[in-house]
């Protein structure tokens, strides 16, 4: 008998049973390892919210707009731990000589200011096209005129629509099979239904899990008529 091979003289029977619950457990290891969500404990209470357009400032142009020294006063504490809405507003002025008053700026006061706008917004202001990027990566997109109640900046970059995403703490990405920067699918039911497929994963220690979406989609897909939302990797 060649080839490390043998043959069992008398085979016993193997119950029915015990090979399907073999099967299920490989076939669940397999999803396992391939992304699937663990089969075990509780899953993570979601929140989606649509997200207004809003300005984050930076010291320096806070100096300018405010005056020098002033502070952010909390208007509304947001949903994820030290984020709030500020008492503080701006105005945009966009590049054909439209404006946005009583823009609400988030604290807290970010390295570099940026605006987060909808596409009407942009649209509104007579920006032609203004790129859907994560916050922060401000490089190469459009600027405005901010006018503050103390002093006017000229904003060279940072007009930004906010691509959809994803906030997580290390635990809830784990129960996905995710990881920083990962993609991942928001399914939204009812009546307007849609799926989003490009779902920015953002992961940190003090996140609270949360959707946040902009609200030209959030109207799109009738967000605050539905309570059927799911999150898919």
């Amino acid at each position: 008998m060649g080839c490390g091979s043998s043959v069992l003289s008398n085979p016993a029977k193997i119950d029915r049973s015990v090979v399907e619950q073999i099967v299920r457990q490989v076939a669940v290891d397999y999803l396992g390892r391939n992304g699937a969500r663990p089969s075990n404990g509780p899953a993570p209470t979601l929140t989606v919210m649509a997200s207004a357009r809003h300005m984050h400032v930076c010291r320096e142009d806070m100096d300018v707009l405010f005056g020098p020294g002033t502070e952010l006063t909390v208007y509304k504490d947001l949903y994820q731990a030290g984020n709030f809405a500020a008492n503080e507003k701006v105005t945009i002025i966009g590049p054909r000589s439209r404006l946005i008053s009583n823009l609400r700026i988030l604290g807290p006061m970010r390295k570099q200011s940026q605006i987060e706008l909808a596409f009407t917004d942009a649209i509104m202001l007579g920006f032609d096209d203004i790129p859907v990027r994560l916050s922060g990566n401000l490089a190469g997109s459009p600027g405005a005129i901010i006018m503050g109640p103390k002093g006017t900046i000229q904003l060279k970059e940072g007009i930004i629509r906010a691509a959809i995403h994803v906030h997580m703490n290390p635990a809830e990405a784990a129960y996905f099979g995710v990881k920083q920067g990962d993609l991942m699918k928001l399914r939204v039911g009812g009546a307007a239904g849609a799926t989003f497929n490009n779902v920015h994963v953002r992961i940190d220690p003090t996140s609270r899990l949360n959707v946040h979406m902009d609200t030209d989609e959030a109207n799109a897909c009738g967000l605050h008529l539905t309570k059927d939302i799911e999150l898919i990797k």
